[in-house]
């Protein structure tokens, strides 16, 4: 167990402390950190922090907002756009380029990686693009057979919405950020024949300056106004936008839930139920923690099993992934994929947290 593992990662971040407490749980001496900013800024410094054969292992660049910043320019740049203004704390601003930052940081990051034979990768870079690209990755996913909610597409918005929705007979739908993470700017839409809609989210709809702006909030918002609606779902479709349908999930007492799982090695470890009252369920949103097992039949365990183990097979270069799940009356379907779901603390699987479970794969592998 005493592969050096190098992070390109931020130094004091909660994943970073995660992983070097269960290294030194494990007596191992410390990763080392390479900043995403400083590889931004000078990407040959990953040469030298790989010098020696090793385990390279990528964290998201979002925990610091200098890295942030700098792929949201790179991206606007490769648009032609022009700069837009750092944004505030919580702010949903220009999330598709800040992609195409992020997918032209990657690139770069596998050339080099490629030089580097000497060095095990734990999430290739295509793979961890592939799963940030929410709207590619659910199509991958199908492609591979997995179960996934039924897809209507790009959304470009609200009146396009309103077509898509006749075109397919629906009155619910989920609304979601192509390249969204943590349930940011995520709507639950639905409308009845009366002519009410209701649309659900975690985005806050501000006007400034006569602009309306987005902010992600803890406390859910609900719009019922259609020309709060239309100016929502437009805003997000500007920063590009996609429908799925409405799949409903099981409830336990007054809440409902889904489940994440982390899958290890292609196989199911980790796995929590995410219990809330409201539509998202994600568990920075102050929803609770459930045990699955207590929740789900054998039928539904079989089924979670199942489908996790087939959706990590669709992504051979990556040895963990979260995945979230619906699991209803032994059918299983996956929501989503997260390169970097695997931010759990102190969940357990088979008396481990995700960080020493990794390095004791590792060592095994």
């Amino acid at each position: 167990m005493s592969k050096p593992l190098t992070l390109l990662a931020t130094s004091g971040s909660k994943r970073v402390r995660l992983m070097q407490a269960a290294r030194a749980q494990l007596h191992l001496p410390p990763a080392q950190v390479l900043e995403w900013r400083d590889w931004l800024r000078q990407p040959s410094l990953l040469d030298t922090a790989l010098a020696q054969p090793g385990v390279f292992k990528i964290e998201p660049p979002g925990d610091d907002p200098a890295a942030h910043r700098h792929l949201l320019h790179d991206g606007c740049r490769s648009l032609g756009r022009p700069p837009v203004p750092a944004p505030e704390h919580g702010e949903l601003l220009a999330m598709d380029a800040w992609f195409g930052g992020f997918k032209a940081a990657m690139e770069g990051l596998a050339s080099q990686l490629a030089a580097l034979p000497q060095t095990r990768v734990f999430n290739a870079p295509a793979d961890i693009v592939l799963m940030t690209d929410k709207l590619a990755c659910q199509r991958h996913l199908a492609a591979h057979g997995v179960p996934v909610p039924a897809l209507l597409g790009p959304v470009h918005g609200y009146a396009h919405l309103q077509s898509l929705l006749r075109e397919h007979g629906l009155d619910r739908v989920y609304l979601k950020p192509r390249y969204g993470s943590s349930a940011s700017g995520v709507v639950a839409y639905r409308r009845n024949r009366a002519g009410r809609q209701q649309a659900t989210s975690s985005a806050s709809l501000q006007q400034m300056n006569g602009e309306p702006r987005l902010f992600n909030h803890k406390r859910i918002s609900r719009y019922e106004s259609a020309s709060e609606i239309a100016t929502l779902v437009d805003t997000l479709a500007q920063q590009q936008l996609y429908a799925e349908a409405w799949l409903p999930k099981p409830r336990t007492g007054d809440s409902h839930y889904d489940l994440r799982v982390v899958t290890l090695g292609g196989q199911p470890a980790h796995r929590v139920a995410r219990i809330g009252a409201q539509m998202m369920t994600n568990l920075h949103l102050d929803n609770q923690r459930g045990d699955a097992a207590s929740l789900l039949n054998c039928a539904d365990m079989a089924a979670l099993e199942s489908a996790a183990t087939l959706a990590a097979s669709a992504f051979p270069c990556s040895t963990v992934a979260g995945l979230d799940l619906v699991v209803r009356h032994g059918q299983a379907h996956v929501l989503e994929a997260n390169a970097f779901g695997d931010l759990l603390p102190g969940l357990l699987w088979q008396g481990d947290d995700t960080y020493t479970a990794q390095l004791r794969h590792l060592h095994h592998a």
